[in-house]
């Protein structure tokens, strides 16, 4: 079994955590997860993964609740690809709809 693990940093305040494990050619498990840093604090905004033995997206919130989606692929090679597209092309778009939560948070404090 080989397993990979990275992060990448997009910005000074955002990244890309990557983590697989793999058995010759075919994915066991994974788990990719950008981030957002907002007040010397890391955040999860967008999390794939085959936890509870299948691949999903889970969308969270500022408080860290889910919202979860699962991913439609052939396998979890498929998954993981799929995955990383996902959040290396849409991760602008994932931070802003959590930065409109965080927001609306702090108006209610």
């Amino acid at each position: 079994m080989k397993e990979a693990r990275f992060t990448v940093m997009l910005t000074p305040e955002d990244r890309y955590r990557h983590h697989h494990v793999r058995l010759k050619r075919d994915v066991l498990s994974f788990i990719v997860q950008y981030e957002t840093k907002l007040e010397d604090r890391w955040f999860p905004v967008v999390r794939y993964d085959t936890r509870h033995g299948f691949a999903h997206r889970d969308i969270l919130d500022k408080k860290g609740k889910k919202q979860k989606t699962p991913i439609f692929a052939k396998d979890y090679n498929e998954a993981l690809t799929f995955a990383e597209y996902d959040i290396k092309s849409n991760w602008r778009d994932c931070k802003q709809q959590f930065l409109r939560g965080f927001r609306d948070e702090n108006r209610e404090r």
